[in-house]
């Protein structure tokens, strides 16, 4: 058990500072050199720890990076983007109109993706217009967060949530697309609020040029996304829908595939996979059961009080190990749970919102600063004031949803 806690540790640290000190790894490579460290150790032998690797969540995610893939090289996220901006007339509306606009297709993409695509017109549209960026990029990123709950495709922790637990993707999606719409109306109200004083009542300033789109390969590439979709709310195994649709698109794009491929996120594939052997080595050693056996006094017998409890464990334990990997460990534990469908829903709930409440909270976060430049500076003090706010809001109104929906017969 003792070396299963030091490699398991080591990993952590090195995944939750995103580098590890004295040596080039980064949060991929930390977990794939931690996965390899458990079984060099003997915690697992190698079958086990090929075993350990969950090929459904990897295909799911890989499906849809093909997809989001062929989209932005049609330039769907550029369009998608320049109309909303143009739609709107204020630089407050503006603000509204990001937030769902990140939402909606965050429902329906990887959310980290969309913010990559979405970010740099926005940056453009705030500079054209003399607005401060931070009310703007926080929308894009706390909106995408926000409206990821609402599928098992808006972000990786719910599709690892959708492959362990079984939930469909429509009985998911009508449990979480209420919280998930609440959540984006509580991020706009408590960003215009926060910063209303910062967005003048005047008309936007500046225009951009319609951006260039190439409708073919964008007309197939909505239509293996629709196929995708429909495969979902069919009952369709998961990850082998979100594949097929991917190929087809690949299929059908007709420009050779190698383009679409290099963008997909591999690192991120790999980061998932060690993730999976460090998690099951742990769980071997024990250590998994021990970590269990201390939140349990606390949760109570209930399935509502434990749905709240987890859920704040959730979002603390998510700001500790990134909510990734706390969503594999939690599913060594929630079937052990009064209720694990409702739990399960809490739990991608919880820890996906956890990811507005700090800085290094989600990948969402990190792309949309990073991207931003000098731009998108904002001290960690003053993110995590406005992202307590934020959570705290999105995960009351979004827990009290579920727990009413569940006593509706929702799901």
């Amino acid at each position: 058990m003792t070396a299963a806690l030091v490699i398991f540790t080591l990993t952590y640290l090195a995944v939750a500072a995103g580098r590890f000190p004295l040596l080039s790894v980064d949060r991929p490579a930390a977990a794939l050199l931690g996965a390899v460290l458990m079984v060099a150790a003997g915690v697992l032998t190698p079958a086990q720890g090929a075993a350990a690797v969950n090929g459904e969540t990897l295909g799911l995610l890989l499906g849809m990076m093909i997809l989001t893939a062929y989209l932005g090289e049609a330039g769907f996220f550029r369009w998608a983007s320049w109309r909303v901006i143009h739609a709107v007339g204020t630089p407050r509306s503006l603000l509204w109109a990001l937030v769902f606009t990140a939402g909606a297709l965050s429902a329906l993409l990887v959310n980290d993706t969309v913010c990559l695509m979405m970010t740099p017109l926005v940056l453009r549209i705030i500079d054209d217009a003399e607005l401060p960026p931070i009310p703007y990029l926080l929308a894009v990123a706390f909106g995408s967060n926000a409206g990821s709950v609402a599928t098992l495709t808006g972000n990786p922790q719910n599709m690892i949530v959708g492959t362990l637990s079984g939930i469909s993707y429509a009985r998911f999606a009508a449990a979480l697309a209420l919280p998930a719409l609440a959540s984006l109306v509580l991020v706009a109200a408590v960003l215009h609020a926060i910063f209303h004083r910062h967005l003048p009542r005047r008309r936007l300033a500046g225009a951009l040029a319609a951006p260039q789109v190439d409708r073919p390969l964008l007309a197939k590439a909505l239509a293996a996304l629709g196929v995708a979709v429909a495969g979902f709310l069919l009952g369709f195994d998961l990850a082998w829908t979100s594949l097929f649709a991917g190929a087809l698109c690949m299929a059908i794009a007709g420009r050779a595939p190698r383009e679409a491929l290099q963008r997909v996120d591999w690192p991120l594939l790999v980061f998932f996979a060690g993730l999976f052997v460090v998690i099951a080595g742990i769980d071997r050693a024990g250590v998994a059961s021990r970590m269990y056996d201390g939140v349990a006094p606390a949760l109570g017998a209930g399935a509502p009080r434990q749905a709240v409890v987890f859920g704040l464990f959730s979002v603390a334990a998510s700001q500790l190990v990134s909510n990734v990997p706390f969503v594999i460990l939690a599913g060594r534990w929630i079937p052990r749970l009064a209720d694990p469908t409702l739990l399960w829903l809490a739990t991608a709930l919880s820890a996906t919102l956890a990811g507005n409440l700090t800085v290094i909270g989600s990948v969402a976060n990190i792309i949309v600063l990073e991207l931003a430049g000098s731009r998108g500076r904002i001290g960690f003090w003053r993110f995590f004031r406005i992202g307590a706010a934020v959570t705290a809001a999105t995960l009351a109104a979004g827990l009290g949803i579920l727990l009413l929906e569940r006593r509706l017969g929702v799901f």
